[in-house]
């Protein structure tokens, strides 16, 4: 093999290739690929092997290094594979892609579904193609959501729908979905429609539609967002928004974030209908943003991120989950730990216009500190992009040239990562930008959102600079998405999105399995052969590479470090290496290395070096070069050498060129050119570019430029009647272009009849008053280019001008019928009659008249309106017979047969929809008329028929057919198994009574045998242990606690798929008895006030007891107490006093003689009063509260309170408790003077203590904010401290430093606020201003912008005449202001029309001699002001410069007024005998510049009269109009013609006038151009062609001009019947059902026969006869054993016979028996349908099976004696 390269090693190399492409049959197919090379690659394409030319259908594109094949007009004989083939001096490269060519089914109206014939093996087939993708949509919570998508291919694709990955039966709650399968609207193919009912919010996700064939699978996807609805504002804007969730019942969790780094929240929930989910924040609801993401992960579960926490993002966050059945909340309480050291200001959110600049600033604690600038994760290094300052301990940002992808979140760093964050928000058409990044698993859906500012606008999305396609893209709004669905490999990579200027990029990364590169080759050895040539040779790796790989050849120059690509080899092992490969004498080495889709191998380098150099020769033009120019164009031809610098000859027509200034020769590098400034004709000829025995050869011809006929570009057909003026206009590209005129052949010459006129590039032909003689065929000929007319004129001497013969017309019931009737007056009057009698006009007949067209409209023709109706007017009359009939009942839905599947006692419905609302139906079950009754209903609902089994059985199930005469409609009904039940007990819920401790056992009884039951205790599933035991044996299921203890009572539930049952078990217990203690207590004594505590011990916690006292029931209260705690009962004496001792008893319930326990209570005599402990001293802060606590003894002591010496009494401020012995002081709101000495005294007994009270902080509650405000305004700096300082306790300072007196300055305090008010600001005020107390400081920035600036008087409209001036004045706020005037949005300068002047504050323009185009806007613009006014001028009054001439034209002629103005804008008022005139498709009202035309086409007597115009208040006329009468004649009569089928047959007729227009009728129907009929005029013949005859064809031929009309027979001979598709040989039918035999024959309308066993078949009830078309059906009815036998179709010479077998029907038998004996060997020989039917455990009353039985004609009689018993 030998290669070549070029110079620097740039062979062809394709940046883009081509893709492959399938389309339908007769659309446009592109190929489009990017190719490089150096020098650039000539591209030539190939199909086969075959080098393609360009053709008709096939071109070629180039634009640079884009390169494309368009194929018009695609053919199924057009698909295979194109290759495109790059090649220059450096290399060969190519790229393949290939074209599918779907061929769409042909299309025929209305096809019956049973009788469409299959499509035969590879005709058009192919893989699925979306004809309409699925729009996204946003819609709001419970909307209905239409998802459609229309897929093509063949065979016809199957549709269906999945969410998420998930199909829409696996979706959590679907139950709103409804699928509605249809056909494509615009041609074949299939479409499937997903209707989501009330959407709710987890209906949100990305829906995808997939077609899928035998050939592949295609998919489309759209993404769906449900909203919810915005909530009303409340009534009063002051009024605090009412909880948006239910407040929390226990505590939240807690969750601790350092500053700066990211908080997750995940919550999981479950729910169905899936529930909404929705978080909050401090009781307000939460939307995503820059900082917060909300989404759901691959787990199902919900999540909420904020990014980079701040001190202001901690709160209560809740995610509350909500559905149709209730609420449910999550909560979790954010915490954000702040740093020690933190930024002094921190960065605050700005705003900056795109293609502007955004500043961020912020300062750290210490000017040494160094900090780092990041853009969400990237960090940000000082470029043009990204300026960063640092000042001190001021850090600043600024971003230039904004763009949308800018809008985010920033973060400043400084050491310990501690951070400061902002967002940038950027205004631009893009509102919301793309992600910067998007991760998707392979397989998997990616969407890709963004917002603009405008709604409606069309963006463009690429990937990686190519267009994506329009399937996937939905613009819906301010909201355009982009959705991939599946994605793969291929679709990683940049996704832009671009509006105009503003573009938004997203990285889209498809993660997928990794694979390994390629090995290295091996065996890699260099020989050098030939003089300057080296060969080079390898192996292929080892292993082999599994996917396909290439080589890559390299090559390096000794002594050069670089490496430079060569050329790439496919499968070689060794390659020639010439010396025009390398770019320069020099050695050089090679390496070469094993490419493949996965990665590169290591290089493998050639040993040694080889000599290479590289002869001269020509890069460009490969090939002789052939150009084409026009006069004054620039010549360039270029010849381009390997060499630098290297000379080289021009010659022209072999003698060499001499340089001037009309041929100019220049050298640049290897480039040579030579240059004709202005090319002439004499410089054409051969030029030649010679160097060194090489030459390039460029063929140069110069020519005039050629003249272009503008319009018309297709022919013009021109229809006129006797003394109209027909205009024939014809615009060329040249003023100066001359033409040529031409009628039938020959050159037209002016004279009276016919006009000639120029008007710069217009040409036109004018007749003023056409006579039949002026009709035929004109051409405009200018240069190589013709204009065609077809002039027609017609003469009229009859009324009626169509239809001259009767028409016969058919329609259906309720169809529309229309009877038209035209006549040659538009004033003449016709009388409609029906079968002689003249009809009357009524909503269900309408009588139409337009112009000359008269109309009979029948709306909803009815059987009744069948008969001839007359059109007559005097003696004439048009005829019309029109018949109806009922139209063929047709099963609309469903066309294809459906299969359901149910359980038992489901309610099934089948629906069938006919196309007549009265039409009956019959309704069949496997062959067998169905009667209604209970288990089956019939419903009839207008065209829709249902059956309903509102209990399905098993038994119900079957086919049945819902016949409507001429259609049928099947549907296949199984039945599946009964339910699992619980047989016995019967009852759903015992209450059962055992003994504790005891065993109890639990028994329930289920149907079938086998079924699987679940038991639970209290709503938790039990599992079996040591102390519970589950069984199963047969249908008994039981549930056994060996040893149940009384806490094993509750609810016991044995659930089984279908039924549950409910045990109450309930544990009697053993009576009380007192545990502890044992033996009657010992007496208690006690002192007074000291507590007593009494308890005993029960043998069971829930037991009540009685407690008395000395024999009476003791009360709670009076410090006495009852307790009960578990088993233990418990009775407290807060305080003994003399009158609680005596004897307690604590008996166990109420009924004498129960258990009981007495105690003994001894109180001795009150102890003295003292303290028992002392006061501890106190120290607060200012208005917190101070607590004193002692004890005393005993417990009842009253104690005395004193502070200072002074005794304490109750009041706002003081407060005295006391618990027990405890004795309680509390001083609320403690001040500075409460400070001192507290005492408490009891008995003979003090103690005291100290109370210091410390001065609180003074705080900042609410901060100072950053003020802007504009010069001269009024400023208010406020605070609000957390307590009332005093005066003076805080102060106000600017820039560190006290304020000074101004009177501008002002302070007030109210209470907690404290205010600075700085009145008219200056910018001398702008700084920074603090408030200070002795414990905190705030700081806020004062921003003064200048005074804006103000009109003062505006600008006015101005109203002027055409040609006067216009004057313009307004007055500013400031003086010396500079502005721009504009007029349209176009700057004004001064000019002679244009005068610009200011003085002050007033500025003026004065503009002179306007016109009708300067009307418009007027504005002044300076800095951001504005200021506009509208400018009018006023048009002079029009004047008529020519009026209109008196006109004399023949009946049927075009009479053409004409009038001339002074202006050409201006509207004409044309008249008639004092009427205005209004345009008509007969009258028409034209402008040609200042010209006005009135033409009236086919003018009649009516028309005479006379005609004026007007405009403004100027005339002209009146003028005459006279109209004369026309006639036309038969000159040559039509020759009747005899034709064989299939051949053509030609009718010609020649009449008097040639202008006439003819119709043509064959057999009464009027003819029009198509495939076979064509109808031509030349000059007085008129001609019908029709071709492919066929038998109904033959009839009467008639042509009619005018009253003139010529008749003649066609007969044509029908050629022999045969058939071109057949039944089958044999066919089998069940008895009862219906049996269809179906044929077709080789034309439509051939009669055939159907005989059985020779014998002919007539029509009736047992025999049906059907014809549509070419085929033909044979129905046989309830087809019965007798029917059996050998069918024939006879269809002329040609037959086809069919044998039918009739079968008994398969009815199964349900086996009553409770076993079957069969023996083991036989087994295998029954039908295989039916062996596993016997390893099905048979219970009483089951069958075998829900599905098939098993009857004796199933077992084979080869089985020995089968058992069955009699009743099976």
């Amino acid at each position: 093999m030998k290669a070549s390269s070029g110079d620097q090693g740039s062979p062809p190399c394709f940046l883009r290739f081509p893709r492959p492409v399938r389309v339908v049959s007769g659309a446009e197919a592109e190929l489009k690929c990017v190719v490089l090379g150096e020098p650039p690659p000539v591209v030539v394409w190939e199909k086969g092997g075959q080098q393609l030319a360009a053709s008709e259908r096939l071109s070629f594109l180039a634009d640079g290094a884009e390169h494309g094949l368009l194929l018009n007009g695609a053919l199924p004989t057009d698909a295979g594979v194109y290759v495109c083939r790059a090649r220059n001096v450096a290399g060969e490269a190519y790229a393949a892609a290939a074209i599918t060519v779907l061929e769409p089914p042909a299309s025929e109206p209305e096809p019956q579904p049973a009788e469409l014939p299959l499509p035969p093996p590879g005709s058009g087939e192919g893989a699925p193609v979306f004809l309409a993708g699925p729009r996204s949509q946003w819609v709001l919570r419970g909307a209905e959501v239409v998802l459609t998508c229309q897929a093509g291919g063949l065979p016809e694709p199957t549709l269906y729908w999945e969410k998420d990955g998930m199909a829409l039966d696996e979706v959590w709650d679907s139950s709103h979905f409804a699928l509605e399968p249809g056909r494509a609207e615009d041609g074949p193919g299939a479409s499937l429609a997903l209707r989501i009912l009330a959407a709710r919010l987890p209906d949100s996700g990305v829906y995808v539609c997939h077609a899928r064939n035998a050939h592949g699978h295609a998919q489309a996807g759209a993404l769906l967002q449900v909203q919810q609805p915005p909530e009303s504002p409340p009534a009063d804007p002051d009024e605090a928004p009412a909880p948006v969730v239910e407040p929390l019942k226990c505590a939240p969790k807690t969750f601790w974030v350092n500053e700066g780094k990211h908080a997750k929240f995940r919550c999981y929930v479950m729910g169905k209908p899936e529930p909404e989910i929705e978080w909050h924040w401090e009781g307000l609801p939460l939307l995503p943003d820059r900082r917060r993401l909300m989404y759901r992960d691959r787990d199902g579960g919900f999540v909420l991120k904020v990014l980079y926490c701040q001190a202001k993002d901690r709160g209560l966050y809740v995610c509350a989950a909500r559905n149709s059945a209730g609420q449910t909340l999550s909560a979790v309480q954010l915490h954000v730990k702040e740093p020690r050291l933190r930024f002094t200001r921190p960065l605050q959110d700005v705003e900056g216009r795109e293609h502007g600049i955004a500043v961020l600033e912020c300062k750290v604690p210490n000017s040494r500190i160094p900090t780092a600038w990041f853009r969400e994760d990237q960090r940000l290094l000082p470029c043009r992009k990204y300026e960063q300052i640092e000042e001190g301990t001021v850090r600043r940002l600024i971003i230039h040239r904004l763009k949308a992808d800018d809008d985010g979140v920033y973060l400043c760093e400084m050491r310990g990562r501690v951070r400061t964050v902002a967002n940038v928000t950027v205004k631009g058409p893009i509102l919301k930008r793309l992600p910067r990044k998007l991760d998707v698993l392979e397989g998997e859906n990616a969407v890709l959102l963004v917002e603009t500012l405008e709604a409606g606008v069309q963006g463009r999305w690429s990937r990686d600079g190519e267009e994506l396609p329009a399937i996937c893209q939905t613009t819906s709004g301010h909201m355009h998405a982009l959705v991939l669905p599946g994605v793969t490999r291929e679709d990683a990579g940049e996704v832009t999105f671009s509006l105009g200027n503003s573009h938004t990029t997203a990285l889209l990364r498809v993660k997928c399995i990794k694979h390994s590169p390629p090995g290295p080759p091996v065996s890699a050895e260099m020989f050098k052969g030939q003089k300057n040539t080296v060969l080079l040779t390898w192996k292929p790796p080892e292993p082999a590479p599994e996917t396909p790989f290439i080589y890559r050849l390299e090559r390096q120059e000794v002594g050069s470090e670089d490496w430079i690509q060569c050329f790439s080899i496919e499968k070689a092992g060794a390659v020639e290496v010439p010396g025009d490969c390398v770019p320069s004498e020099g050695d050089y080495r090679f390496r070469i290395c094993a490419v493949s889709g996965h990665g590169r191998s290591p290089h493998v380098v050639f040993h040694g070096s080889a000599h290479l150099e590289s002869p001269v020769h020509i890069l460009s033009p490969q090939n002789k070069v052939s150009l084409t120019f026009t006069t004054s164009d620039r010549v360039v031809l270029t010849c381009e050498l390997s060499r630098v610098d290297f000379p080289a000859m021009w010659y022209k027509d072999g003698q060499k060129v001499e340089e001037s200034e009309l041929l100019v020769v220049k050298m640049d590098g290897r480039k040579h050119r030579l240059i004709l400034p202005e090319a002439k004709v004499q410089d054409s000829g051969e030029f030649e570019c010679r160097t060194e025995g090489v030459s390039a050869f460029f063929n140069v011809t110069v020519q005039d430029p050629p003249v272009h006929i503008v319009d018309p570009r297709e022919h013009v057909f021109v229809h006129a009647i006797t003394s109209e003026c027909v205009m024939l206009a014809c615009e060329v590209d040249r003023e100066d272009a001359p033409v040529r005129w031409y009628k039938d052949g020959q050159e037209v010459e002016e004279n009276d009849f016919v006009v000639l006129e120029n008007e710069g590039p217009h040409r036109r032909l004018v007749l003023p008053a056409t006579q039949p003689s002026d009709g035929g065929e004109f051409q405009c000929v200018a240069g190589d280019e013709r204009a065609y007319f077809t002039v027609t004129i017609t003469d009229v001497s009859s009324w009626i001008v169509y239809p001259s013969g009767k028409v016969y017309v058919a329609a259906v019931r309720l169809e529309r019928v229309v009877l038209t009737c035209e006549l040659c007056r538009p004033w003449a009057e016709v009388r409609w009659t029906k079968d002689g009698e003249e009809v009357v006009e009524s909503p269900a007949l309408l009588l139409q008249k337009e112009d000359t067209i008269r109309r009979l409209v029948l709306p909803a023709v009815q059987l009744e309106d069948s008969g001839e109706y007359l059109c007559e007017i005097d003696d004439e009359s048009a005829s019309f017979t029109v018949t109806v009939t009922e139209p063929p009942v047709r099963i609309l839905y469903p066309r294809d047969e459906v299969a359901l599947i149910a359980v038992t006692l489901e309610c099934v419905v089948l629906m069938c929809e006919l196309s007549q609302e009265d039409a009956p139906v019959r309704w069949y079950k496997d062959g067998l008329e169905v009667e209604e009754s209970e288990a089956l209903v019939l419903e009839r609902d207008g065209a829709r028929c249902r059956l309903v089994l509102p209990a399905a059985q098993p038994e119900d199930g079957g086919e049945f057919v819902c016949d409507a005469g001429d259609d049928s409609a099947f549907f296949t009904v199984t039945v599946t198994a009964p339910p699992e039940r619980i047989v016995h007990p019967a009852a759903r819920s015992l209450d059962l009574h055992f003994g504790a401790p005891g065993r109890v056992e639990l028994h329930c009884e289920v149907a079938p045998a086998g079924s699987q039951v679940r038991w639970y205790k209290d709503g938790l599933e039990v599992e079996a242990s040591d102390a519970l035991h589950l069984g199963a044996e047969g249908p008994t299921r039981t549930l056994t606690l060996p040893h149940a203890q009384p806490e094993d009572a509750g609810e016991y539930v044995c659930e089984t798929r279908d039924e549950a049952i409910t045990f109450n078990v309930i544990l009697a217990e053993p009576p009380v008895q007192f545990l502890a203690p044992e033996t009657a207590p010992s007496p208690l004594s006690v002192a007074p006030g000291e507590p007593v505590v009494l308890s005993c011990e029960l043998s069971r916690a829930g037991a009540p007891v009685i407690w008395s006292h000395n024999g009476k029931p003791v009360q709670e209260g009076e410090g006495l107490e009852l307790h009960a705690e578990g088993p233990r009962r418990v009775l407290c004496i807060q305080a003994a006093g003399p009158a609680h001792a005596g004897l307690y008893t604590c008996q166990s319930g109420a009924a004498p003689g129960a258990p009981s326990l007495s105690f003994t209570v001894q109180v001795a005599e009150p102890l003295p009063v003292k303290l028992v402990s002392e006061l501890t001293p106190l120290t607060v802060h200012e208005g917190d509260d101070a607590t004193f606590r002692c004890e005393v003894s005993p417990a009842d002591a009253d104690v005395t309170w004193l502070r200072n010496g002074a005794v304490v009494a109750p009041g706002p401020q003081v407060e005295m408790a006391r618990n027990g012995s405890s004795r309680i002081l509390t001083l609320r709101g403690c001040q500075l003077g409460d400070a001192g000495t507290v005492t408490v005294r009891a008995g003979s007994t003090a103690a005291s203590a100290r109370l210091h009270v410390r001065e609180t902080e003074l705080l900042f509650l609410r901060r100072l904010q950053d003020v802007r405000a504009e010069e001269g305004q009024d400023v208010c700096l406020e605070v609000e401290t957390g307590r009332v300082g005093t005066v003076g306790a805080v102060r106000w300072v600017r820039g560190g430093q006290p304020l000074p007196h101004d009177s501008r300055l002002s302070m007030a305090q109210d209470g907690h606020i404290h205010r600075l008010f700085i009145h008219g600001v200056v910018l001398a005020d702008q700084g920074t201003y603090g408030c200070e107390s002795h414990n905190d400081r705030t700081l806020a920035r004062l921003s003064v912008r200048p005074r804006q600036l103000r009109v003062l008087r505006p600008l006015e409209d101005v109203t002027i005449s055409e040609g006067g001036s216009a004057t313009f004045q307004l007055e500013l706020s400031q003086e010396g202001v500079t502005g721009e005037w504009a007029r349209g949005g176009v700057r004004l300068h001064p000019g002679p029309k244009c005068h610009i002047h200011s003085e002050g504050q007033s500025h003026q323009l004065v503009l002179s001699g306007l016109g009708l185009a300067d009307s418009g806007c007027v504005s002044f613009t300076a800095d951001s002001l504005r200021c506009a006014a509208r400018l009018v001028v006023r048009e002079v009054p029009v004047t008529i410069v020519r009026g209109p001439q008196d006109l004399e034209v023949t009946e049927g002629d075009t009479a053409t007024f004409e009038c001339e103005l002074s202006q050409a804008l201006a509207d004409v008022t044309w008249e008639k005998d004092g009427r205005a005139l209004t345009p008509s498709p007969r009258l028409r009202l034209q402008a040609l510049g200042t010209r006005r035309l009135l033409q009236l086409r086919r003018c009649g007597p009516s028309d005479a009269g006379t005609y004026s115009c007007a405009v403004g208040t100027a005339r002209a006329g009146p003028v005459r109009l006279i109209v004369h009468d026309r006639t036309v004649e038969v000159l040559s009569e039509l020759l009747s013609v005899s034709a064989r089928e299939g051949d053509g047959a030609t009718f010609e007729c020649t009449v008097s006038e040639a202008e006439t227009t003819g119709r043509w009728e064959l057999g009464g129907r009027l003819l029009r151009p198509g495939a076979r009929v064509r109808i031509r005029q030349e000059g007085k013949k008129h001609i019908l062609v029709l071709s492919e005859l066929r038998p109904e064809d033959a009839g009467e031929v008639r042509f009619q001009a005018g009253p003139a009309q010529s008749l003649a027979l066609l007969e044509v001979e029908a050629l022999p019947l045969q058939m071109c598709r057949r039944p089958p040989r044999e066919k089998t039918i069940l008895v009862g059902r219906r049996a269809v035999l179906e044929v077709t024959v080789s034309r439509s309308g051939g009669h055939v026969f159907w005989l059985r066993e020779g014998a002919q078949l007539c029509p009736g009830d047992k025999y049906e006869m059907r014809s549509h078309g070419p085929t033909h059906s044979l129905v046989i009815r309830d087809v019965r054993p007798e029917d059996q036998g050998t069918y024939c179709c006879q269809a002329g010479q040609d037959s086809a016979h069919t044998r039918l077998l009739v079968e008994a029907p398969f009815l199964p038998v349900p086996l009553l028996c409770t076993s079957l004996t069969l023996p083991a060997s036989s087994l295998s020989l029954l039908p295989p349908a039916h062996r596993s039917e016997f390893h099905v455990s048979l219970g009483r009353g089951l069958f075998l099976s829900s599905y098939t039985c098993l009857t004796r004609r199933d077992i084979p009689p080869s089985i020995p004696n089968p058992s069955i018993p009699s009743r099976c």
